[in-house]
């Protein structure tokens, strides 16, 4: 997490006015849904986009295990992202094996250390996409 909660709620309160850019790149609130809690969990995370979509990088600074907020959601994979003001349903799933080199480099690119977070972990670090849902 980059600022934890106190980030999150000066960008939820400011519309990402505060919060938006951070260190020279761009940062999204990405809730998820807790897996054992149940309970509503809010991320802020750097983000890249990709055609229609968000990604985000699962990287926990290259630590050996996953972050939490990827764990709650490849069991629940709806989430909410907020981009700015625009806040909206979306689906989570980590990109295949023949996504990922392209979007990797996508991610590298808007924050190269994640290149030196995967050297530093036997891990493989997703690249999570998160699709826009359309409302009904």
């Amino acid at each position: 997490m980059l600022f934890g909660q106190d980030h999150v709620k000066r960008y939820v309160a400011t519309d990402g006015e505060e919060g938006h850019e951070w260190n020279g790149t761009t940062v999204l609130i990405l809730t998820t849904t807790g897996r054992r809690s149940g309970d509503q969990r809010s991320t802020p995370l750097i983000y890249g986009q990709h055609d229609d979509d968000y990604l985000v990088v699962a990287s926990k600074g290259g630590a050996p295990e996953h972050p939490a907020w990827y764990l709650n959601l490849a069991e629940h994979p709806d989430v909410h992202v907020q981009v700015l003001g625009d806040r909206f349903a979306a689906r989570a799933r980590t990109a295949t094996a023949e996504e990922k080199p392209e979007l990797w480099q996508e991610m590298t690119a808007r924050w190269p250390a994640y290149d030196e977070y995967q050297h530093k972990t036997s891990r493989d670090i997703p690249v999570v996409v998160l699709e826009r849902v359309q409302a009904p």
